[in-house]
């Protein structure tokens, strides 16, 4: 990233979900996360078996929010790019390597700038608010927002991790600085 904005995800080695989530293992997120049991240091086990890890974010997805302006294609994120030089390009939502992908079972989770036309207009997403993936073959995946954390302490990595349930986690800086706290929304499919 560049200017006025920093890199919105945690930064810290031990835990980068470049790779698969280590200490994952020790944790079933399910409800809110509040009801998350305490984390656990981590281990050297992966958190998934590697034949079931994610897969990259295949080109052609769209993430589309009509009541905030959003439209934004999908790219797969670099988390060398992004968390260690600062450097996220403009113009797309990203999506967290090692994090599941949309319409499955886990976490999706996606970030871009808190630009206008991009994720600022998250500030003002509120519950029940529809979030639309478009896939590459058309189909169109519906996820409704829950909750909003606006403030979520850059070394917060509960956001990030596996859960057993679908969900979309939608994420944005709220200020130029790494040690600003991150915006975080959560969206689960429509039913």
């Amino acid at each position: 990233m560049t200017g006025a904005d920093h890199t919105m995800l945690s930064a810290q080695p031990s835990v980068a979900p470049a790779s698969p989530i280590v200490g994952a293992e020790s944790i079933d997120v399910v409800g809110p996360l509040s009801s998350a049991p305490a984390f656990t240091a981590p281990s050297l086990v992966p958190a998934t078996p590697v034949a079931q890890l994610p897969r990259p974010m295949p080109d052609g997805y769209r993430i589309r929010i009509a009541r905030l302006g959003v439209d934004l294609a999908i790219q797969e994120g670099d988390l060398a790019r992004d968390v260690e030089q600062a450097r996220t390009p403009e113009g797309f939502a990203f999506h967290l390597p090692g994090t599941s992908l949309p319409g499955g079972r886990g976490n999706t989770y996606l970030y871009a700038h808190a630009r206008v036309g991009m994720f600022l207009s998250l500030w003002n997403a509120r519950s029940g608010d529809e979030v639309r993936i478009v896939a590459p073959d058309g189909r169109v995946i519906v996820y409704v927002v829950r909750e909003i954390l606006p403030r979520v302490a850059p070394d917060d990595i509960a956001v990030e991790l596996p859960i057993s349930e679908e969900r979309l986690t939608l994420q944005t800086s709220t200020g130029p600085r790494p040690s600003d706290p991150r915006f975080v929304v959560l969206a689960y499919p429509r039913l």
